[in-house]
């Protein structure tokens, strides 16, 4: 029998407080989906700190419930879990949701990494970890899926072969849809802002994922694939050996 452990907390009454540097702290809701009850109760006391609303998980089944009923705006996921592991997990919540992935790992192999970037994580840190860094991770996350681009803001950025709506957060290639994840079309969008610059990949961590970089590039790498394959190939994003890669398509 599976269980599902639940730990809420109360939301402050203003959703985005300011916090000592002037800046809004972003609020949400948190599904956190770990076996180890000692992360569980580390990472949720940090995430409580913040003002967080937290949910919790402890195995697969469990999990895959509670994200599809409590609709969480961010995931932290294990990779490793009894009754259906994290990789499973992943694969069927991208059938029917966008929402933002972290996920967790013990394992220090290449591979694992990059399978979990390639079935819809959306980052991920490898244990032991400090939760100081998935709190930063998170907020980031959080501040710039919350920001959204206002009205006024909202532009078309018209090329040759593509336009990017910047307020609808769509993509069209030759007239033709492309569908992205929020993280692929943030990808894309800032090279896009860049067009014709290189961008390293920890400039890329820097202005995407909001944190500072922490070695694990590997996570630009994966979603960049994911564009090129979503885009028909690698005609708009060009790699530059050594140094990172160029937005390439003329203005309309």
């Amino acid at each position: 029998m599976y269980h599902l452990s639940l730990v809420m907390t109360v939301v402050l009454k203003d959703p985005s407080p300011i916090n000592r540097k002037g800046m809004k702290v972003p609020s949400g809701k948190i599904l956190v989906v770990d076996d180890e009850q000692s992360i569980v109760d580390l990472v949720t006391a940090y995430l409580r700190q913040e003002g967080f609303e937290i949910h919790t998980a402890m195995d697969g089944p469990a999990g895959l419930k509670a994200a599809r009923t409590l609709k969480p705006d961010l995931v932290v996921l294990d990779l490793m879990l009894p009754g259906m592991d994290g990789i499973e997990i992943l694969t069927r919540l991208r059938r029917e949701s966008d929402v933002y992935v972290i996920l967790l790992t013990a394992r220090s192999e290449e591979t694992d990494k990059i399978v979990g970037l390639s079935v819809g994580a959306d980052d991920y840190l490898t244990k032991p970890f400090s939760p100081r860094e998935l709190v930063a991770r998170i907020k980031a996350a959080l501040r710039r899926l919350q920001s959204g681009v206002s009205t006024a803001e909202a532009t078309v950025m018209a090329f040759r072969h593509m336009r990017i709506d910047t307020g609808s957060r769509q993509v069209w290639v030759d007239d033709e849809p492309v569908e992205l994840t929020a993280i692929e079309f943030d990808l894309l969008k800032t090279l896009a802002d860049h067009r014709g610059m290189v961008l390293s990949r920890e400039q890329l961590l820097q202005l995407v994922w909001g944190y500072d970089y922490y070695g694990e590039d590997r996570v630009v790498d994966v979603h960049i694939g994911h564009i090129r394959q979503k885009l028909g190939g690698d005609r708009f994003i060009v790699t530059v050996r050594g140094v990172g890669y160029r937005f390439v398509d003329e203005e309309a």
